[in-house]
């Protein structure tokens, strides 16, 4: 849940006035003042009950209009005047914003799913990609009544036996769930994370439906082609059920918790295990100031250069040292507690980098540093971030073009905006497959140069990147003097492993060539342009006769008295005479290209 999390429970750690509040017929003390919310009755989604029927009518009646949105974008007509590259970006970015509103009104499940394809640059335009990442869940809460009957359910007794007080009116709602506020009978004061009711239900209905869309994209004939459609469906779906899951967020919790143990400016809510299940999750209440209100954070006195600072380097801690990191850390599961100390909120969506994705990362660099297109090549179809193609060429002259742009200055100059646009510009509509947990780092870096500009204006995320750069340069060596000495013996090593691999490649090419599994890709342009034009004239002969058929056959008809079936099959002709034109016009434009 990105935004009901304890970070809106308070931005200035003020506590507001108490009223009474019924709770299972025993007095339940409420600590905020309730928040006027617009009616849960106005989406259709929100309800105990689901009509199968209605959501697939809903959901592909959005694909539907999305799919001729895009086919008339391609088309001049569908434009007033001439096409011109500003008028199509301002068409993608009303598809875009349109795509947005209908995901919130479709609810809780394309809400997470558009959240999730902010991060794939690779697959969608940069419009769409930068208006789904303002995609913010807030939905209306749902009742108290339906509240209380989940943590009853879940955890096995009333609730005044659970909470001394238990606050009514929720401190944050989103489309998984809400959060309110209460207080254990041992006097800890904790935050109650709520699913909200009939998700699970909502879920399978809406995969399903998903599963049919992502069947029919992965055999369309233009959209299918190099896209795993149904790898996508399965990793979103692996993510949606996870973080639905409020024990493996408290799972999460713990093993974060845990890691920044030894961090005295970072601080994770506990997890209370016994008032947890599935859908329903008790943490300890952390209040601090949120990390983008930078006027609260001026007036408490804290130090803003500093907090860009440790936003840094506590992600790249969790990135490079524990290979275990927040995917989500945009500011609104940030805070700042008094004393300065990050605080981290809502872990339903974690990264997990595995030892040996880190050692493959390695090669990588190690590419980058060198601007050698062959080893990232190399290294990136290992990684699985690139699909091998029978030609590689066009990829590896991108990816030196990548090279070539983005180390034209300084690592500590570069922009992880700037980098990552180019990045995804490059990949676009190319055979690029970026892991999910390639692009939940690259939106975190993002979002974190983002968050530091805003407390620093001087602030530069590759900067502060810059120690943990050179760590992982040198391979996690402490000692930098043998730095030269250590890349003599892995230029060797490599040498002796390609020597001694050699044979078994030229084993291997053998045994392909007998199998008949090399295949010899020979393009002439001559010979393409000469078959080009015979399939032409093939096909203006068959217009030709068409024509002169149905215009027979109408003249014939109108003779006879039959004057709607006339007029039907002269339509016919004149629709096939332009077809004919057109062609003959577009023969004519190719005979004379050199």
């Amino acid at each position: 849940m990105a935004t009901a999390s304890t970070a809106a429970v308070s931005n200035n750690g003020a506590m507001r006035s108490q009223s009474p509040a019924p709770a299972n017929g025993q007095p339940v003390t409420t600590s905020q003042v309730p928040v006027k919310l617009k009616s849960a009755d106005t989406y259709r989604w929100n309800r105990r009950h689901y009509s199968r029927w209605r959501r697939a009518i809903d959901i592909w009646s959005f694909v539907l209009r999305l799919l001729g949105a895009r086919w008339a974008y391609s088309k001049p007509w569908s434009y007033t005047g001439p096409v011109t590259p500003e008028k199509q970006a301002a068409r993608r970015r009303q598809q875009a914003l349109w795509i947005r509103e209908t995901l919130l009104e479709l609810g809780p499940t394309f809400i997470k799913v558009g959240q999730l394809f902010s991060t794939r640059a690779d697959l969608f335009p940069s419009e769409y990609v930068d208006e789904l990442a303002k995609l913010q869940d807030r939905v209306p809460a749902f009742s108290y009544e339906q509240a209380r009957e989940i943590i009853e359910a879940d955890l096995g007794r009333p609730i005044h036996e659970l909470y001394r007080t238990f606050d009514p009116i929720p401190l944050a709602a989103a489309s998984l769930g809400q959060v309110h506020r209460a207080q254990l009978h041992s006097g800890e004061e904790v935050v109650v994370k709520v699913q909200r009711p009939g998700l699970q239900t909502l879920f399978r209905i809406d995969l399903s439906i998903l599963r049919g869309i992502a069947q029919y994209f992965q055999s369309h004939p233009e959209w299918g082609r190099g896209r795993d459609w149904l790898g996508i469906y399965e990793e979103c779906c692996r993510i949606l059920w996870l973080e639905i899951d409020y024990l493996n967020e408290g799972r999460n919790a713990d093993t974060f918790r845990r890691n920044c143990r030894n961090l005295g400016w970072v601080q994770v809510p506990r997890v209370y295990w016994r008032y947890a299940s599935p859908r329903v999750l008790t943490l300890e209440y952390l209040p601090g100031i949120k990390i983008s209100h930078y006027e609260a954070l001026e007036a408490a006195g804290l130090d803003r250069k500093r907090l860009a600072r440790l936003g840094a380097q506590a992600y790249l801690h969790q990135l490079l040292n524990d290979g275990f990191f927040h995917a989500d850390p945009h500011p609104g599961n940030i805070a700042v507690s008094p004393e300065g100390a990050l605080i981290f909120y809502d872990f339903g969506m974690m990264g997990q980098v595995q030892a040996t994705t880190r050692t493959k990362l390695m090669g990588t660099f190690m590419g980058v540093a060198q601007r050698d297109a062959d080893q990232v090549m190399v290294s990136l179809v290992e990684l699985g971030a690139l699909v091998e193609a029978d030609d590689m060429g066009p990829i590896r002259r991108s990816i030196q073009y990548i090279l070539d742009n983005l180390m034209d200055k300084p690592f500590e100059e570069q922009s992880v905006d700037a980098i990552s646009d180019d990045l995804y510009a490059i990949a676009y509509d190319q055979p690029f497959r970026f892991p999910a947990t390639f692009t939940f780092v690259m939106r975190a870096f993002s979002t974190l140069e983002g968050v530091g500009k805003g407390l620093d204006p001087e602030f530069n995320f590759m900067e502060a990147a810059k120690p943990f750069a050179n760590q992982l340069m040198a391979g996690n060596s402490p000692n930098s003097s043998n730095t030269l000495f250590s890349e003599l013996g892995r230029q060797a090593a490599q040498v002796s492993s390609s020597a001694l691999g050699l044979p078994r490649r030229i084993e291997d090419t053998l045994d392909k060539l007998e199998r008949g599994d090399i295949r010899v890709r020979v393009r002439s342009i001559e010979t393409d342009r000469v078959l080009r034009r015979i399939s032409g004239v093939n096909l203006t002969t068959s217009y030709s006769i068409l024509v002169g058929a149905f215009t027979l056959s109408a003249t014939l008809l109108l003779v006879s008295g039959f004057l709607w079936l006339a007029l039907l099959l002269g339509i016919i002709a004149a629709i096939a005479g332009v077809a004919l034109i057109r062609l003959l016009l577009r023969l004519a434009r190719a005979e004379r290209l050199p």
